[in-house]
C-alpha cells in the first residue's frame, strides 16, 4: 500500500510538473503587456520598467520560468533578508552567504490588477467553489444512484425509459446553457413560489449586519452543476446493477429466500459501486472546472468567477494559480480514489 502510494505519488509530481512547463509556456506567449495591465495605457516609461522590475518581467524567458519554478517549489533558494522573509514567509535550512536554502509554501505571485497575493485571492473564493461542488455532488450522487438502482429493479419499463430519458437529457445539455434555462425559470418565472433569486453568491456583506450567509443562493448552481454527473452516475448504476443481478450468487439468495430490499441493496449494489466511485471522484475534481461557467452565470462569487473576470482582465498569475490548484486536486482525488478502490473492492489488488 505504501509503495503504491509513493508510486502514484511520484506520477502526479510529473503530471503537475508538466502542467506547470505548459501553464507557463502558453501565458508568457500570450498578447499584453502585464506592466501596462497593471499601470494603463498611458503610464510613463519608467513606471512600466519599475513594474516590469518588480515583477521579474525585465529579465529574459530562461530566467523567468527558473525564478516560477522557484517560486512554486516548496523547497527553493532566496536572498537572505527581510524582503524576501516577508514576501515568501520560509524557514531557512541551509544558509549560502547572500542566499540561503529554505522550506516555504507554494508562492503563487501576486495579482497584476489589485497587487494582492494570488493565494489569499484563491483561500478567498475556494471555500465556496468547494461548498458548491460537494453539494452537487451529494446531490447528484444520491439521486443518481437512487434512480439508477430503480431503473435497473424496474427494467423496461416505463420507469426505465423515463430515467434513460432524463440521463440523455442531463448529459446533452451543457451546463452554462441549463444555468440559463434553470436561472430563468425558477429564478425569474417561478421566483414567488420557490424564493429564490436568478443571481446571487453565498456570502455577501451587509454593513448593519456584517457578512451574511444566503443559503438559498446555493440552490439552483448546485442542481445545474450535478446534472451532467447526475446523469453519467444513473446510466453507469444501472447498468452494474444489471449485471450485477444476473451473477449467480443473487440467484442463489433469490432461492434462499432473501428479503428482496436486502439482496438489491446489500448485495448487489455494494458491489456495482466500483465504477460509480470511479465516476464520483472523476466528476468531483472535474466540477471545480465545470463551475467556471456556472458560477459566473449565477452571479457565485467562487473559484470559477474569480478566475473567469481574471482572464477578461489579463489578470495572468490569478490565472495561472487556479489552474494549477485544479491540476492539484486531480492529482490528489485520483490518488485518493485509486487507495479507496482498495477498501471497497477486495478483488482490487493495488500494485
Amino acid at each position: 500500500m505504501f509503495q503504491y502510494a509513493v508510486k502514484k505519488f511520484l506520477y502526479g509530481l510529473a503530471v503537475i510538473a508538466g502542467v506547470v512547463v505548459v501553464v507557463f509556456v502558453l501565458f508568457n506567449i500570450l498578447p499584453g503587456d502585464p506592466a501596462r495591465m497593471t499601470m494603463g495605457q498611458r503610464s510613463d516609461v519608467q513606471s512600466l520598467e519599475a513594474v516590469r522590475k518588480e515583477f521579474g518581467l525585465d529579465k529574459s524567458k530562461p530566467v523567468q520560468f527558473f525564478n516560477y519554478i522557484n517560486d512554486l517549489s516548496p523547497i527553493g533558494l532566496h536572498e537572505n533578508n527581510s524582503t524576501a522573509q516577508q514576501k515568501y514567509n520560509y524557514l531557512q535550512l541551509v544558509s549560502l552567504g547572500e542566499d540561503v536554502i529554505a522550506l516555504k509554501m507554494p508562492y503563487l505571485r501576486r495579482s497584476y490588477q489589485t497587487k494582492r497575493n494570488v493565494t489569499t485571492i484563491l483561500s478567498e473564493t475556494v471555500p465556496n467553489t468547494f461548498i458548491l461542488a460537494i453539494t452537487a455532488m451529494i446531490f447528484a450522487t444520491i439521486i443518481g444512484v437512487l434512480l439508477g438502482v430503480v431503473s435497473a429493479v424496474h427494467r423496461d419499463t416505463w420507469i426505465d425509459k423515463a430515467a434513460n430519458s432524463f440521463a440523455i437529457l442531463g448529459i446533452s445539455a451543457p451546463s452554462f446553457f441549463a444555468g440559463i434555462i434553470i436561472a430563468w425559470f425558477f429564478g425569474f418565472v417561478l421566483s414567488d413560489y420557490t424564493g429564490l433569486n436568478m443571481s446571487g453568491s453565498l456570502y455577501s456583506y451587509d454593513p448593519f449586519e456584517g457578512e451574511v450567509t444566503t443559503w438559498k443562493n446555493l440552490w439552483l448552481p448546485m442542481v445545474t452543476l450535478g446534472l451532467r454527473p447526475l446523469a453519467i452516475i444513473v446510466q453507469l448504476t444501472r447498468s452494474a446493477m444489471l449485471d450485477v443481478l444476473g451473477q449467480d450468487y443473487i440467484r442463489t439468495a433469490r432461492a434462499k429466500g432473501l428479503d428482496r430490499k436486502a439482496i438489491i441493496y446489500k448485495h448487489a449494489l455494494k458491489n456495482a459501486l466500483n465504477p460509480v466511485i470511479t465516476a464520483i471522484s472523476g466528476w468531483f475534481a472535474s466540477l471545480l472546472a465545470g463551475s467556471f461557467f456556472v458560477e459566473y452565470v449565477f452571479g457565485y462569487n467562487g473559484l470559477g468567477r474569480t478566475t473567469v473576470t481574471a482572464l477578461e482582465m489579463s489578470d495572468f498569475p490569478v490565472v495561472m494559480g487556479s489552474i494549477l490548484f485544479i491540476a492539484f486536486i486531480f492529482v490528489v482525488v485520483n490518488i485518493l480514489v485509486d487507495i479507496l478502490y482498495a477498501f471497497v473492492d477486495p478483488r482490487v489488488k493495488l500494485a
